[in-house]
């Protein structure tokens, strides 16, 4: 990223952010990001004092990034853009606010891409197959071992160090062979949770063992801004958790280096070295198991949709889906009704021979 002379303004006005508006890490992020870039051309372009920068300067800009950025990259820049030189005209910063009549860039009201009830099942029945195929593997080559050390134990004339060289590549395999299996339940795991419970992958990453309560089958979340509530979930759920938490995540622990192993001692789901799992990993779960199950392409956000969807059609009441997904506003929340609607219409159209 590049840096400014406005770098120590843009900390002031990140810091205030932080500590008064309750943003996330990845909003600051963006925040930051966007206005160094905004400055950076400014600065590019001469500018050495924030009191240079007039509205017209701000079009321009936003007319520069619009030709890389989608409406909505626009929409949160623009947004960050306004809401510095606000704080900067507030705090006596600057001398007037450029910003102040900037115009968000509209944003096209798309719905949200959902599965339906059907290929969801399908993707969750293939992440639970793919366990049971890869516990059976991991039993066969128990098995072998098993075998090969008493056919070693039969043979008298073999020397102890042929013994031994044979039954290395056995050991190996059967470490591979539970860490695939410890991989592929810590995946069913994950897609089951994803789904019961519509949480962000950024919620699922930076979730504890302790979140987890098997007594009344919830979790604690916490989501945007450090807002905390409570989400069902239901048996499938559990019992994926339960098989990862027993089996799987004792395997990929040992992996971990005594560093690592110390940073991650709390977290719910691991990555092969043993650390805590990060986002580009979890994506990468959702979107191979879709390949896999032969539904279409789908994000973990693409999850949480069809989670939303699929418990407005079971005749959950909007609020409720509004708590457990974490929105603050139940706009946000009633794109889902259209979702439905959407889906009533066409399954209408299918069914109803006067459609």
């Amino acid at each position: 990223m590049s840096s400014t002379q406005f770098d120590g303004d843009i900390d002031s006005f990140v810091s205030y952010l932080k500590s008064n508006r309750g943003l996330s890490a990845n909003t600051l992020k963006a925040y930051r990001a966007d206005l160094t870039a905004c400055l950076h051309l400014f600065e590019l372009r001469g500018v050495t004092d924030l009191n240079e920068i007039t509205l017209d300067d701000l079009r321009s800009w936003m007319a520069v990034e619009s030709r890389d950025h989608a409406r909505s990259s626009m929409a949160r820049k623009t947004v960050a853009v306004r809401g510095f030189f606000a704080w900067a005209y507030e705090h006596g910063v600057t001398t007037t606010d450029p910003a102040a009549t900037l115009m968000t860039p509209s944003i096209p009201s798309t719905l949200p891409a959902v599965l339906t009830e059907s290929q969801a099942e399908q993707l969750l029945d293939v992440a639970e197959h793919a366990v049971a195929t890869n516990q059976y593997k991991d039993d066969g080559g128990a098995a072998a071992a098993s075998g090969s050390g008493k056919a070693a134990g039969k043979t008298a004339d073999k020397s102890a160090d042929t013994v031994n060289r044979s039954e290395a590549p056995v050991r190996a395999d059967k470490r591979d062979n539970a860490r695939v299996t410890a991989e592929s339940q810590r995946n069913a795991a994950i897609l089951e949770l994803l789904y019961a419970t519509g949480i962000r992958v950024a919620e699922l990453v930076s979730m504890d063992i302790a979140d987890i309560d098997f007594s009344s089958r919830t979790i604690k979340v916490t989501g945007k801004g450090n807002k905390q509530r409570v989400v069902p979930f239901g048996l499938p759920a559990q019992r994926a958790l339960e098989t990862w938490l027993e089996q799987g995540r004792p395997v990929l622990a040992r992996t971990a280096t005594d560093a690592v192993k110390s940073r991650a001692a709390n977290a719910l789901f691991l990555g092969a070295r043993g650390g805590r799992i990060d986002q580009r990993i979890a994506r990468d779960i959702v979107h191979r198991a879709a390949r896999e199950a032969g539904v279409p392409d789908i994000s973990p956000h693409a999850l949480r949709h069809s989670a939303a969807t699929h418990i407005l059609d079971g005749g959950a009441d909007l609020r409720e889906v509004q708590e457990m997904l974490g929105h603050s506003s139940l706009k946000t929340t009633q794109r889902y009704t259209h979702v439905s609607i959407e889906q009533l219409k066409n399954r209408y159209g299918q069914a109803f021979p006067r459609a």
